[in-house]
């Protein structure tokens, strides 16, 4: 869910993005290491299966555990230490670093029906952002979960009045106004974001100020170019749930998810080289660099980021192609510190909107303290794309920033603990999009991701278990 890169202190390392089951445990990673987990239980490593699934992001997973609950016979094959794809969370010194900054929607439908929210026990935000503009921090409040603070912001210079009640008033379209979540994804109008705030009637201040930094901070695309479809989706998610941070990190939902499938089918460090042709019995063999081969004896549910799942599909996927325009990233910095500027538990944006590097930051360990050791804070901070600046420039450049922030005596007593670059953070979702492409691809292969649905985490949940249902109709 191509490859990534996390730098460790000044070290840049590239990571590629009946039974027993799995237990949490103790270790660098969130995700420990499936072989750190399994160790010597596993006496015959399982090369053949009925279903085999390449790819074990949250489209795989999704995948796995639909044909986990349907008694399929599965078998996954992930190419780094252990599943998640871009949801993972490491451990660093007794923080937990997410693999990119990334929030949790609790509205996602289909992350509803597949997740145990309790056992998550996710951390809310507070519903509002601290917008940076003119030197100070403006803050802007949802009006119907902090009422207060939502009157008080009206007079703000973050946008008029005018444009904080239409963001109540498009809200309310996106809940009552649009239909089914498939119907708003497929249907109706599709423009950018950037023509869809105009037409409703935002001014350029708000525009600006507020939504260019914030969708940003989703879409990783501050010309707000995306699709308006994706907009409407969010803007819904936002007001039936909460934003969260899982206690343990992003990565517990990828753990999750794990955990309720069979070890034995699990084989971690297991890139694929290519994908044979189709035998006269419906099987098909599946080559590994060591030139091992894995039978997969009825179908394949190809669940990699776009650029992988099309080298391997190959031909297979030209009838239905994801989109192959670039895609999208963002860089993450990490800072630890004794204590954080403040304790709010919300989003800063910058709203100034002069090619600033800094597009948004938080402290995770205000929102959840489990983020940090006792005694300890941390800071996450993101920039849109992933510049060319080694890490001392980088670093300086976002510590000169943040100073202006929260105060260069505070600034400087940081200490940066990591640095993810992430090249592929989303596939390109810019006009014209296609949220509901078919998973299957005919003689025994499918695909899913969220490059064949929309770039969120209940994307890639819908895909996946649409793939899985396709495979299993055919079985």
């Amino acid at each position: 869910m191509s490859a990534r890169f996390n730098v460790i202190g000044r070290q840049t390392i590239r990571v590629h993005s009946g039974s027993h089951r799995f237990r949490r445990s103790s270790g660098r990673s969130v995700n420990a290491p499936v072989s750190a987990r399994v160790g010597s239980s596993l006496s015959v490593v399982k090369d053949n299966a009925d279903v085999v699934v390449i790819g074990g992001g949250l489209a795989g997973l999704a995948a796995c555990n639909e044909l986990e609950s349907k008694g399929v016979d599965y078998l996954l094959l992930e190419a780094s230490d252990d599943v998640g794809g871009r949801v993972r969370t490491d451990q660093v010194d007794g923080f937990l670093l997410d693999r990119g900054f990334a929030i949790f929607l609790t509205g996602y439908p289909e992350a509803q029906k597949v997740l145990d929210y309790e056992a998550l026990n996710l951390r809310p935000f507070y519903a509002g952002a601290d917008v940076r503009f003119q030197g100070e921090f403006v803050r802007l409040a949802d009006p119907f979960r902090h009422p207060v603070d939502g009157i008080l912001s009206l007079p703000n210079p973050i946008g008029s009045i005018k444009d904080k009640v239409l963001v109540g008033l498009i809200r309310f379209q996106t809940v009552l106004g649009m239909g089914s979540i498939e119907e708003m994804m497929t249907r109706g109008e599709e423009t950018t974001i950037l023509k869809r705030l105009v037409d409703f009637g935002f001014s350029d201040a708000m525009i600006d100020r507020f939504f260019r930094p914030f969708m940003a901070g989703i879409f990783f695309n501050r010309e707000l170019t995306t699709s308006s479809r994706l907009f409407n989706f969010v803007m819904r998610m936002l007001a039936t749930g909460q934003n969260c941070l899982p206690a343990a990190g992003i990565g517990a939902v990828s753990s999750q998810l794990r955990d309720n499938l069979d070890a034995d089918a699990l084989r971690m460090n297991t890139k694929v080289s290519e994908i044979g042709g189709r035998e006269n019995d419906g099987s098909r063999r599946i080559q590994l660099p060591s030139g091992e081969t894995v039978l997969a004896k009825k179908a394949i549910i190809v669940a990699c980021e776009g650029p992988e799942a099309s080298r391997l599909l190959g031909r297979a996927i030209e009838s239905s192609p994801s989109s192959n325009e670039p895609a999208v990233g963002t860089t993450c910095l990490y800072f630890s510190m004794d204590k954080a500027p403040t304790s709010d538990p919300i989003l800063y944006l910058d709203g100034d909107n002069r090619g600033s590097i800094v597009n948004n930051c938080c402290f995770p360990s205000n929102v959840a303290p489990s983020y940090a050791p006792p005694g300890k804070a941390l800071a996450s901070v993101s920039i849109i794309g992933v510049p060319n600046d080694d890490d001392s420039t980088l670093e300086a450049k976002v510590r000169s920033e943040l100073s202006g922030w929260f105060g260069a005596d505070e600034v400087s007593s940081w200490n940066l603990l990591r640095v993810y670059r992430i090249p592929y953070a989303q596939p390109n979702q810019t006009l014209p999009t296609d949220f509901a492409r078919s998973n299957s691809l005919g003689e025994g292969l499918f695909v899913a991701g969220d490059h064949r649905n929309s770039a969120t985490f209940d994307g890639a949940l819908v895909s996946g278990r649409r793939a899985a249902e396709a495979a299993r109709s055919e079985l």
